[in-house]
């Protein structure tokens, strides 16, 4: 605890911190430690006690932030707010900060409604700082390093790939779709219907949302213990103009999952499981459906019996189009998947109106990580260099870690801590005033320093 929490203490400073995710507690810590005064605040006052147990300086209220008094009057107690709250209600914090004059500290990109404010938050002369968790965060802090060093030896970036994948630690992964929950599976199903767009050798690409499980590929990475399977993730072209490389001809930022992965979605992508259309028989019922019968009548089979199940899914689903031997092998091994997730049973479904949350509902009972169980986060860049001597390198830059059944999770840590450490600087005055995100050396170096000393560090290396 003392090499993550460890710091300068910050006197007399206090935080608004809005939120009841898993991130919320590393960011409380490592602040009380610092010694700043936390107000945390949750829709629930029960959640918010739960949160603050056992930590000082914490004090847990309820509060609405869609109740813009109660918001203000919160706001205007503290030196800065940190919004870990979803991403659609971050405007109303800032609104509010704005009006108080007080500094704002999210996770989150910077999405339009949050750009539209950034004459008003000059004008306030307060700091926002957006994007510094894990991704966005620790991979901007990973690749600004490397492009500006680069740069100043007058090299070029030929090419920047990015991946990160938040999945079960090796030992925790056996079920069909080598993953678990630890946030909404209907966050995770619903990212797999976005549009990708990415630079590839010099042209931009496009993945519409239901081809992407079809674009996944091997990930070939030196860490040999690990099969990975890559696919792009929403709108990668921005990051030609934020990271200024504008000589590359290649940028894409995407996911990583285990192999097997993309076949699994595929086939319940085509079954109809991601459908938001409302269903009488998903409907709130004394008596809900089985889930065979629910799945016979999202597949339009003749009977909810596994054979005619099966028929109506091979009707909607093309899988693997290899030879025989592979397709027989693959489609056994998809339809063992959804029989594990029970699709085919007479366990009863836990009705939510429509396929998508239906689903969900038992995806998050059933793939929910156990009490000792690790989870793992993998972010690797790939970097194709041209110097200026017209020598051509590959250099990685990547971080592995896993959680601890008695601590945080990779994933909290590492979306947590950063946050933590940012609010800290803005306290401190050293990130500058206005709208801010990691993309530049100035703000990057401080805070990947204050990370490395709390043991959070990418390892850089040449493979080729």
């Amino acid at each position: 605890m003392q090499k993550i929490f460890g710091g300068k203490p910050t006197a007399a400073k206090k935080a608004l911190l809005l939120g009841a995710g898993f991130v919320v507690k590393p960011t409380l810590t490592l602040l009380s430690e610092a010694g700043v005064e936390v107000t945390v605040a949750c829709r629930t006052l029960e959640s918010a006690k739960q949160i603050c147990e056992a930590v000082k300086n914490a004090n847990p209220i309820s509060l609405d932030v869609q109740n813009e008094a109660a918001l203000d009057a919160e706001v205007e107690k503290v030196d800065v707010a940190i919004s870990l709250i979803p991403y659609t209600y971050h405007p109303l914090v800032i609104k509010s900060a704005i009006r108080k004059k007080v500094h704002v500290v999210t996770t989150s990109y910077i999405s339009p409604a949050i750009a539209e404010l950034e004459k008003e938050i000059q004008d306030a002369g307060i700091t926002v700082m957006n994007e510094i968790g894990l991704d966005p965060g620790i991979d901007h802090l990973g690749a600004i390093k490397i492009i500006d060093e680069v740069h100043k030896a007058s090299g070029k970036i030929l090419s920047f790939k990015s991946f990160c994948g938040g999945l079960p630690a090796p030992e925790a992964s056996a079920n069909p779709l080598g993953y678990k929950f630890s946030w909404s599976a209907r966050g995770m199903l619903l990212a797999l219907g976005n549009t990708a767009r990415f630079y590839q050798d010099g042209k931009i690409k496009e993945v519409p949302g239901p081809e992407l499980m079809s674009v996944a590929e091997t990930y070939e990475t030196e860490h040999r213990g690990y099969a990975f399977v890559a696919y792009p993730n929403r709108d990668s072209t921005p990051f030609r103009e934020k990271y200024q490389i504008p000589e590359a001809q290649t940028i894409i930022r995407g996911t990583l999952r285990y192999a097997g992965f993309p076949q699994v979605i595929r086939c319940i992508v085509d079954m109809g499981f991601l459908s938001q259309d409302t269903q009488d028989f998903l409907q709130r019922s004394s008596t809900p459906l089985p889930w065979k019968e629910a799945t016979a009548k999202i597949l339009n089979a003749t009977s909810s019996s596994e054979q005619d199940l099966i028929q109506a899914i091979d009707s909607k689903h093309s899988f693997a189009d290899t030879d025989k031997k592979d397709r027989t092998a693959e489609k056994k091994r998809i339809i063992a998947g959804l029989r594990w997730i029970g699709l085919f049973s007479d366990d009863p479904i836990t009705p939510r109106s429509m396929p998508l949350d239906t689903l969900c509902a038992t995806l998050e009972k059933k793939m929910a990580y156990e009490d000792d169980e690790r989870d793992l986060v993998f972010l690797q860049h790939r970097f194709e260099i041209e110097h200026q001597d017209g020598k051509r390198e590959t250099r990685t830059s990547t971080l592995v870690d896993c959680g601890d059944p008695k601590g945080y999770s990779a994933m909290a840590k590492l979306v947590g801590i950063p946050c933590g450490v940012a609010v800290l600087q803005v306290l401190d005055g050293k990130l500058g005033k206005g709208l801010l995100a990691p993309y530049t050396p100035e703000i990057c170096d401080p805070l990947r320093a204050e990370l490395e000393k709390r043991g959070i560090t990418m390892k850089e290396e040449t493979v080729a």
